[in-house]
């Protein structure tokens, strides 16, 4: 079975400035739960570009660690990018970031499709793990952003 997220927040700021900070991969580390023990393993670039492999840890629960590996496969600048897993957690996992400018600065989409390992199996575990700890890292990453881009 394939998952979905979608979220939308509004920032701000300009896209200029909205494409500066989320097409940095660097910036991750200050939207992502420090209990997550996130740790980017790659050199990076300053922007995203297809075909940028990025190499991360991540403990997903408590004391499970495991490598992570995304491709960025699209890229339309100041529009959108799309990140998809190529080894980690889930059997499949694809990103599209979204970025409209509107009158009150911008309008960022995300939009997740994921799927989990183990069949019928690994969807028993969707709502009572998988499911609450994605809304949990996406609402750390709202409450991150607001602070950083207050109204």
């Amino acid at each position: 079975m394939v998952h979905k997220i979608r979220q939308t927040q509004l920032l701000p700021i300009s896209i200029d400035r909205a494409w500066d900070y989320f097409s940095n991969p660097v910036n991750l580390n200050e939207i992502t739960p420090k209990d997550m023990k996130f740790r980017i393993l790659s050199d990076l670039p300053q922007k995203v570009y297809p075909g940028l492999i990025i190499l991360y840890k991540v403990n997903i629960f408590r004391g499970i660690t495991v490598d992570w590996a995304t491709e960025i496969t699209q890229v339309q600048e100041k529009n959108y990018f799309v990140d998809e897993q190529r080894f980690g957690p889930y059997s499949m996992w694809h990103h599209e970031h979204h970025f409209k400018e509107v009158p009150q600065g911008v309008e960022m989409v995300d939009v997740i499709h994921y799927k989990l390992p183990f069949g019928k199996f690994g969807n028993l575990f969707h709502g009572l793990l998988v499911k609450p700890k994605l809304d949990r890292i996406f609402k750390f990453r709202q409450l991150a952003l607001d602070n950083k881009y207050p109204r």
